[in-house]
């Protein structure tokens, strides 16, 4: 080739600049065609191996042919383009000096973001398997990624300004301690600004709770060192960003995108209208419609049991009954399973929690199926409206303590004479007799 290229010169002689851009011109030309057939025919039998194993399946595939492979395949014209440029005459050195270090940083910097992207597939492919939920392993991605580029960014540094590796590596060191306690702050929160982005733990427009910090409300800013919330008063709270990485915080984004509203409120039942129910009560209750299904089950594994007891002889006392509360909860469960407003796909329970000195607590927890606040409140209203107003055909009642003010009780009255006193009026002393004279 080197005969080739001295004909071509010789050819070319008078004038010198044609012959060197022609050789560039074919260098670039050579690079393209690397890249070519990498991508045809090397990479497309890469990918074919890739599909049969478990990171280049049927799910992965478009991420690594579109990803991973056209990364990897952009590192075959650098690596021409840097072994070339030695041959393209009357170039000053340090242009080819130049050209080879961006070509080497080019390699690098692919190689890496190549490597990144493969190991978030491997990651994404472990998270589907079952043991995965209780041994994650993206922690040890990440921190495998971040020594990783910390390392190309020391190579490219050093690769610019023409320096080793190694004494880049230990002039760091050395000022590791100095930088830390300077800026040990913005190291920290530049960390923070990384992981957050990168996990996506919070975004423009989260709704977030952090109590620890005063901020309930909006994301509406993300910075390096601040995450600005505006708050549901209207006020703005400002958040270290390295706070929402060391401590707790409740981020509502999966509410709003999982389709529905938590709630989760309880009535406080006297326990002591708690009662069975008579023959006729429950012929009573199959007015309500949504009521029958329930009666029907409960007559037919009552009877039953009440049966076997009769076989054996057992006294009444040990029978089974139904009682108000038992159906007032199956009232509350089939009315939630007719609401149009319940989603009907998420949880739904009507449960009895511990009896505290109030009373017992019957928990409704059920999902909306707005997420939006108004609306959430308003359909969560109309529901205990209903069952506060519904409670009494049950024959039951909620717990709820006297207010500890003063009766006040008004006995007066009108007539002829006047008003009458008032009730806690006290009548009036009678005047001590007078003295008796002195009989001298």
């Amino acid at each position: 080739m080197q005969t080739q290229l001295e004909r071509l010169r010789d050819v070319m002689a008078p004038y010198p600049w044609a012959y060197t851009l022609t050789v560039l011109a074919g260098l670039l030309l050579l690079a393209w065609l690397a890249n070519l057939v990498t991508k045809r025919v090397l990479l497309r039998g890469l990918r074919s191996v890739l599909q049969r194993t478990p990171l280049g399946g049927a799910q992965h595939d478009h991420e690594v042919r579109l990803r991973v492979i056209p990364r990897l395949a952009n590192v075959v014209p650098a690596l021409v383009l840097s072994a070339g440029i030695s041959i393209v005459p009357d170039l000053p050195p340090q242009v080819v000096t130049v050209v080879k270090a961006l070509c080497q940083v080019f390699v690098v910097v692919t190689i890496a973001l190549a490597v990144s992207q493969a190991l978030d597939a491997i990651n994404r492919n472990y998270e589907r398997r079952p043991e995965a939920q209780n041994k994650p392993i993206k922690g040890y991605f990440q921190v495998a990624k971040i020594i990783m580029f910390v390392l190309v960014g020391i190579s490219v540094v050093a690769t610019l300004i023409g320096a080793e590796f190694l004494h880049i590596v230990t002039g760091l060191g050395a000022m590791t301690a100095v930088l830390m306690l300077i800026f040990q702050d913005t190291i920290l929160s530049l960390v923070a600004s990384v992981q957050i982005s990168n996990d996506g733990r919070v975004r423009i427009g989260d709704w977030i709770e952090m109590p620890s910090q005063n901020a309930d409300g909006d994301v509406i800013d993300i910075a390096l060192h601040t995450v600005t919330v505006r708050n549901f008063d209207r006020t703005v709270t400002t958040v270290p960003t390295k706070k929402l990485v060391s401590d707790a915080f409740k981020n509502w984004r999966h509410m709003s995108e999982g389709g529905g509203r938590r709630i989760k409120r309880s009535l406080l039942l006297d326990q002591r209208s708690v009662r069975f129910l008579e023959p006729d009560e429950i012929a009573r209750f199959r007015r309500f419609t949504v009521l029958d299904g329930y009666l029907d089950r409960k007559d037919e594994e009552l009877r039953a049991w009440n049966a076997a007891l009769a076989e054996r002889g057992a006294e009444p006392v040990n029978h089974r009954r139904v009682t108000n509360l038992g159906t007032f909860r199956a009232y509350i469960e089939h009315y939630l399973r007719n609401h149009p407003d319940i989603n009907q796909d998420l949880t739904m329970l009507v449960r009895q929690l511990q009896p505290t000195e109030t009373g017992l607590p019957l928990e409704v927890w059920a999902f909306t199926s707005s997420t939006a606040w108004g609306v959430y409140e308003g359909i969560q209203s109309d529901i205990f409206d209903h069952l506060l107003a519904i409670l009494p055909e049950f024959d039951l009642r909620v717990f709820q303590s006297h207010s500890d003010a003063p009766v006040e009780v008004n006995l007066r009255r009108l007539d002829d004479t006047g008003p009458a006193p008032a009730a806690d009026a006290r009548p009036p002393r009678a005047a001590p007799p007078l003295p008796a004279p002195d009989a001298g």
